[in-house]
């Protein structure tokens, strides 16, 4: 009888014990459960917020790609003048949820169920006044997590420059023309505009062509009457291929030559100068309305500054040791006219003291929007870009080309002959002399850092 009570008071005991294991297990399984589902919701969130940073950093990345200043703006003078031109854009766009208040962007709802946002800021560092700094803070229910990327502030690289040859109006080669990349094919890359004219690329003889033709007249065509070779394919391969109609339309950026003019300090060239002999012309003027004419050879030296109007011919050998600039109207060339009857090439800046302030103007050797240039002598280099508005080579023209060759003018560039232009861009100056116009940002990949 005890054994019987006392078995059943241990299984009791047992059972008490097993009950009070089995709660604490089940309040330590809920306790678990539940911090991990809290652990999970705040991941979830962080998430959420890492999210919303990313995405407030790619709304940002587009808008600071669109700003553009211009190059004179001093360093002291960016982070404004970034400011001024973001919150244009803005309202230009009529985008109101976005906004840059000094510097600050204010919180911007992405879903507000969510109660996921972004904000952040924009600043300069003066120890670094060439480098914009972007925090983005994303959120998302209580958290947050911040991004930071850095922009640089550079000059605006021209995709006009990307092509050897590049006209508005059409390019016509009467005769057998070779193109060729010194190092690469897209070196003699070929660009045609061409609004006007359905014939936008005309070859009369055979076409021996390295780079690719790029067209954006839609309804333009290339007529080609000979043999064609184009990036070694050739016949209708080579046109299939390397002939693209309806490019996009890049920009003719027109050249500051104001910028030359302090150079030009040196020989005046007006019509009571002796040009029956050869000369040397250092960091010179030529006078509006001289419209001279060189009977001899000429070398000039430094910077050739020619004032509009004039008819500018040289009736020998040219030898270039810097860069002729003329400040003509791109959209009103008229009788503004550089011509080249002699042999032409281009070679470097003399190694006196007085071209030291030239030799940072690097990467072109003829400025002259609103000037026509004709070659009728041997075209033997060119160590930069030649910009002109109107360009017919009617010579030898057998060149080394250190540059890109630019025509403004609707009217068709001619090349006559068996013309050969040797492209040799791979290490061309990205932002020619004349060129830096204006300053943009550069998204700089390497600088991605969470902050937090």
């Amino acid at each position: 009888m005890m054994s019987r009570i006392y078995r059943k008071g241990v299984a009791l005991i047992l059972s008490m014990i097993f009950v009070l294991i089995f709660s604490a297990l089940a309040v330590a399984m809920f306790s678990v459960s539940s911090t991990n589902i809290q652990i999970a919701d705040n991941h979830h969130k962080m998430n959420l917020a890492f999210a919303s940073a990313e995405s407030g950093l790619d709304v940002m990345r587009y808008w600071l790609s669109r700003v553009k200043m211009p190059s004179s703006t001093p360093e002291s003078h960016y982070y404004s003048a970034i400011a001024h031109d973001l919150r244009g854009d803005l309202y230009a766009n009529c985008i109101t949820n976005v906004m840059i208040d000094d510097g600050s962007i204010p919180t911007v709802t992405l879903d507000s169920a969510g109660k996921q946002s972004f904000s952040g800021k924009i600043l300069i560092d003066p120890s670094q006044p060439c480098v914009l700094q972007v925090y983005i803070t994303g959120s998302s229910g209580g958290i947050s997590r911040t991004i930071r990327v850095d922009y640089d502030i550079a000059p605006y690289e021209y995709p006009i420059f990307n092509f050897g040859l590049a006209t508005k109006g059409p390019l016509h080669f009467p005769g057998n023309p070779r193109l060729i990349g010194a190092n690469e094919l897209w070196e003699a890359d070929v660009y045609v505009e061409s609004p006007g004219d359905p014939t936008a690329l005309f070859v009369g003889g055979n076409t021996n062509f390295d780079g690719d033709i790029n067209i954006s007249n839609p309804v333009a065509t290339a007529d080609f009457i000979g043999d064609v070779l184009i990036a070694g394919e050739q016949g209708a391969s080579a046109i299939a291929n390397h002939v693209f109609i309806g490019v996009e339309t890049p920009e003719f950026p027109v050249p500051d030559t104001d910028r030359f003019k302090p150079y030009a300090t040196g020989d005046v060239i007006d019509s009571l100068t002796d040009l029956s002999k050869g000369m040397t012309v250092t960091n010179g003027i030529i006078a509006a309305g001289t419209n001279p004419t060189f009977a001899g050879s000429v070398i000039i030296e430094g910077i050739l500054f020619i004032e509009p109007s004039n008819v500018v011919t040289f009736g020998r050998n040219v030898d270039l040791r810097g860069i002729i600039v003329a400040d003509g109207d791109v959209d009103d060339p008229g009788a503004n006219r550089i011509n080249f009857e002699g042999n032409f090439g281009t070679n470097p800046l003399p190694g006196d003291a007085e071209f030291d302030a030239i030799r940072g103007e690097v990467g072109s050797s003829i400025i002259a929007p609103g000037f026509g240039a004709s070659f009728s002598g041997n075209f033997s280099t060119l160590s930069g870009v030649m910009a002109v508005s109107g360009v017919h080579f009617s010579g030898n023209c057998s060149a080394l080309v250190e540059g890109t060759i630019i025509n403004y003018s609707d009217t068709p560039a001619v090349i006559e002959g068996n013309a050969t232009m040797t492209f040799d861009r791979i290490d061309s100056t990205k932002v020619p002399a004349g060129f830096d116009t204006h300053r943009v940002l550069n998204y700089n990949p390497s600088s991605y850092t969470v902050v937090h």
